[in-house]
């Protein structure tokens, strides 16, 4: 199925790297589209051959410099791979997504280089993951003020806690955990970041049972019970655990923006070539209808706004431009308009979009996440809102 998003990504991208996302997208049709289905109602997670072949491809290796073995692209190729894999299973995309994101990008970041040639060049390979430990059963938006602590012992740190909502859980070999480490200190100066073996026999992993969305991604609890960790293990600095997150945050964010443009593209697609087969009334098809127009003029619309957004804040966050309330505003727009659309799409098509195979449901329930995923869109209202109002930002300071 032709996809109307190209027309805008041919224009706004250029010829390498539409080749780039033609290549992922080209992958997606003819290795995930015809196998989604069956995984679904499996009910199991991407299997371990899709995750070799998207490896083999070197998308866990996109933003990863070459001298680790990483394909030494960037920020924006990440965001087009989303796109593209998006379109059939956020699930899929996420998977390779979050092992970038919110895995390999910290220690690209912020790693020491004895971690970074420790851990990247197996990370750009997709022979194993690094999962992000930020949101916890107490803290989800509020994750500056976490509850996992770190206490100094001597020359290590000992870490005690839960984090939930890891995604790839399931296939990582250290966390990256967020924990408060000074609980007398100034907000924002108050926390850091470890990397923890996920073998370690204080960690306790465990998928979360009974979700309905990214039903094909890993989602895990981890529980740190004593975890001894050194000051090697640090990412980052003492202290600068906040700049860890907000950093790596606001890149995630640009991401979880491109999936929903990926649900919203396919929404689009299978919406417009529905309204032009599906006959009623006369025996002609319901595309004649001025609502069923509007709706398809709004999802384009949409489509084209956001991914042009998208990519101008990835250009930002490239040359390092890109503020927090930017990266907020985009995913909130994108989240909730590509939501909002897929209903009013699955209301044109009636009954056949609570069917499975009809695809709509799966970006329906996926697109929930997008919403909540990367910091909720009403707590990052808040935080976009700042500019906006600064005196009344400076009080709640």
């Amino acid at each position: 199925m032709k996809r109307r998003i190209d027309t805008y990504l041919q224009k706004l991208i250029g010829e390498e790297r539409f080749d780039f996302y033609s290549h992922v997208r080209d992958f997606s049709d003819h290795e995930i589209a015809p196998h989604i289905l069956s995984w679904e109602r499996a009910h199991q997670l991407v299997p371990d051959d899709a995750i070799a072949k998207m490896a083999e491809m070197g998308l866990f290796g996109l933003p990863i410099p070459d001298e680790f073995g990483g394909q030494d692209g960037d920020h924006l190729d990440l965001v087009l791979m989303g796109m593209a894999l998006g379109y059939h299973s956020q699930s899929v995309a996420i998977t390779p997504g979050a092992a970038i994101s919110l895995g390999a990008k910290p220690i690209l970041l912020f790693g020491t280089d004895e971690m970074k040639k420790a851990h990247l060049p197996e990370l750009a390979a997709g022979k194993r993951m690094v999962v992000f430990g930020l949101s916890e059963p107490g803290r989800g938006s509020d994750a500056g003020n976490p509850e996992v602590v770190a206490v100094k012992q001597g020359d290590q740190w000992v870490i005690r806690g839960e984090k939930c909502w890891s995604t790839n859980a399931a296939w990582a070999s250290h966390v990256v955990v967020h924990a408060l480490t000074d609980p007398d200190g100034k907000p924002g100066k108050n926390t850091t970041c470890f990397l923890v073996p996920m073998n370690d026999p204080g960690v306790h992993y465990q998928e979360m049972a009974g979700k309905r969305v990214w039903e094909q991604s890993s989602t895990g609890s981890i529980v740190f019970d004593n975890v001894a960790v050194g000051e090697d293990s640090v990412v980052g600095e003492i202290g600068g655990g906040f700049k860890v997150m907000l950093t790596t945050l606001n890149g995630g964010r640009l991401f979880i923006g491109g999936l929903a443009m990926g649900s919203l593209a396919f929404a689009l697609d299978k919406c417009s070539q529905y309204a032009q087969e599906r006959v009623q009334f006369n025996d002609q098809a319901i595309g004649r209808f001025q609502r069923v127009q509007d709706v398809i003029l709004d999802m384009d619309i949409a489509l084209e706004q956001g991914v042009t957004w998208l990519i101008h804040c990835c250009n930002l966050y490239l040359e390092d431009r890109l503020d927090r309330e930017q990266a907020a505003k985009v995913k909130i727009e994108c989240s909730r308009r590509a939501s909002d659309l897929v209903v009013q799409a699955m209301e044109i098509c009636g009954g056949v979009a609570c069917l499975d195979e009809f695809g709509l449901i799966r970006h329906h329930n996926d697109l929930f996440v997008t919403r909540v995923g990367e910091g909720s869109n009403f707590a990052l209202k808040s935080q976009a809102t700042r500019p906006l109002l600064p005196e009344i930002a400076r009080i709640l300071q």
